[in-house]
């Protein structure tokens, strides 16, 4: 009788996959597993860490020094060897990585607007625009939002209404909104999609009207850049499309310096088999607005961005990045001018 005894060495251990717990960080973690799966046959564990971001919910994000608040735990246990890969929200990620990181692929692009968002009870409006839509909640409606980007675009097209901080989980947020503590939220359109919560959406914000944020709508995972292994095992997951705008936006928060904490919106979509990029930078108060566009052929992303973030610097960019930057440092926590996770 033969007995057939499986070789140890030959079991394929899961990944284990870094996450924040947040119901939307969840949702992602598990889209990039079956991703995974489907192009590798392995499985992924999950490993839920909570992050400085998760922890502080109801501060200013300026005031506890927000650059790295929704990633650095996540990013200190890849760089341990805690963990094999690292799922995020694009949009969270600074700039620059950590050395010996590096972002493997990324999954193909949700709808990167902004949302506009009424109460639970609200009349629907589908045929209104979404300056049509906040002008019927009065003269001056309070908007939540949690980023300074979208404040100080909007205040430029709503120069009456009242901005106030959201904190908070997607659910979290739209619960202080039926409860009225807001006629509004202004939300991104990806993060509610994927949660369930399309119906919510009264209207979506066209991307030239307010920027993006760089890599809104893009879920991105983050391994060790000598982890070969794991990096072949993610090669097929990577989407070519989403991976050049992505180069492209973050090539611009690169040059100009910039962090969630200043108001910089970028946007790269593809074209005619190029890459079309548009950016901007605004004084807080959404008084000043430099705009720059441009388009590269694909494989260009990165010097896109950089031009394109050369041409903001020319026109004066950089005193509004510094005056936004200072006022970061000097945050009393008021609630008008600060950034969140979603």
């Amino acid at each position: 009788m033969t007995l057939d005894i499986e070789d140890p060495g030959s079991v394929v251990t899961p990944f284990r996959l870094g996450t924040r717990g947040s119901d939307l960080a969840r949702w992602q973690a598990n889209t990039v597993a079956a991703a995974v799966r489907h192009a590798s046959g392995r499985d992924c564990e999950l490993v839920v860490i909570t992050t400085t971001g998760d922890r502080l919910t109801e501060v200013s994000v300026s005031t506890v020094g927000g650059k790295r608040m929704f990633v650095k735990e996540i990013e200190q246990a890849l760089t341990r060897g805690d963990i094999d890969l690292a799922v995020h929200s694009a949009k969270d990620m600074p700039a620059d990585l950590p050395d010996g990181l590096t972002i493997a692929a990324v999954l193909p692009r949700e709808d990167p607007r902004d949302a506009v968002v009424l109460s639970v009870g609200a009349t629907p409006a589908p045929d209104l625009s979404m300056l049509e839509l906040v002008a019927a909640q009065g003269r001056a409606p309070r908007i939540g939002s949690g980023s300074v980007r979208r404040v100080a675009q909007l205040r430029r097209l709503l120069p009456t209404a009242q901005f106030h901080l959201v904190r908070g989980n997607v659910g979290t947020r739209l619960r202080k909104l039926d409860d009225g503590g807001y006629d509004l939220l202004i939300l991104a359109a990806a993060g509610l999609k994927r949660l369930g919560f399309a119906d919510r959406i009264s209207a979506t914000i066209d991307v030239a009207a307010c920027v993006p944020a760089p890599g809104q709508g893009i879920i991105a995972i983050e391994t060790r850049a000598d982890d070969q292994e794991t990096l072949v095992a993610l090669a097929p997951v990577n989407d070519p499309a989403a991976s050049a705008a992505l180069t492209a936006e973050r090539a611009v928060v690169r040059a100009l310096g910039g962090s969630c904490q200043v108001p910089i919106g970028a946007f790269a979509d593809t074209r005619d088999n190029r890459l079309h990029l548009r950016a901007v930078v605004a004084s807080l108060d959404g008084s000043q607005i430099l705009r720059r566009e441009a388009s590269h052929p694909l494989a260009s992303a990165h010097a896109l961005g950089a031009a394109v973030a050369e041409g903001l610097l020319e026109d004066g960019a950089g005193p509004m990045l510094q005056a936004a930057q200072d006022s970061a440092a000097q945050d009393t926590g008021d609630g008008r001018q600060e950034t969140g996770a979603t």
